[in-house]
């Protein structure tokens, strides 16, 4: 089987629509029906609505929990608008943020390996334990995370999602996009 990966030359938001546009074609030949996505003040979230407008994908979108900063960026008004819309927003603990969670560093040793291969791998991982710790992934569902280094979207893989009482069953089949 061959399939294409696209490298962006340099990270950021100025790769968020081509992302978009090939999360859809991606999640579209696969039938994947839902994408999980990283948004932190909600502009990611509301381009990727707009692109998957008519369409059968439904998104889980992840912002930083409440507590990570001085105040939450991600609109509440959004929240509602994407709920209207059959999307779901989903604030949970940040699982790689956890320092020393219970004399534990697994957590940053986890996110600094996932981080060889870029920022956006280790939070495509992250939200997608989150977002089936939180129910809105079913362990065993084959999802679309996307998510980027920084502001917008850069990178997207396609997982097996699983929860973290079973990491193991967590897998990352393809990598659809992600910067050099």
């Amino acid at each position: 089987m061959e399939e294409k990966i696209v490298y962006f030359e340099t990270v950021g938001e100025h790769n968020t629509a081509e992302t978009i546009g090939l999360v859809k074609e991606r999640a579209t030949a696969r039938g994947i029906k839902k994408v999980v996505m990283a948004s932190t003040r909600g502009d990611t979230a509301w381009a990727a609505s707009a692109a998957f407008s008519g369409s059968d994908i439904q998104l889980v979108v992840i912002p930083h929990q409440y507590g990570f900063g001085q105040q939450q960026r991600f609109p509440q008004a959004l929240v509602s608008e994407l709920e209207q819309k059959g999307h779901h927003v989903h604030f949970s603990t940040m699982l790689f943020h956890t320092e020393d969670f219970y004399g534990s560093r697994a957590p940053r040793l986890m996110a600094t390996l996932l981080r060889t291969f870029c920022q956006g791998i280790k939070v495509g991982v992250e939200i997608t334990l989150m977002a089936c710790d939180g129910g809105l992934v079913a362990p065993g569902e084959k999802v679309i995370a996307m998510a980027g280094s920084g502001l917008g979207a850069d990178t997207a893989i396609v997982v097996t999602a699983a929860p973290t009482t079973r990491l193991v069953d967590l897998h990352v089949h393809e990598i659809v996009c992600k910067p050099l």
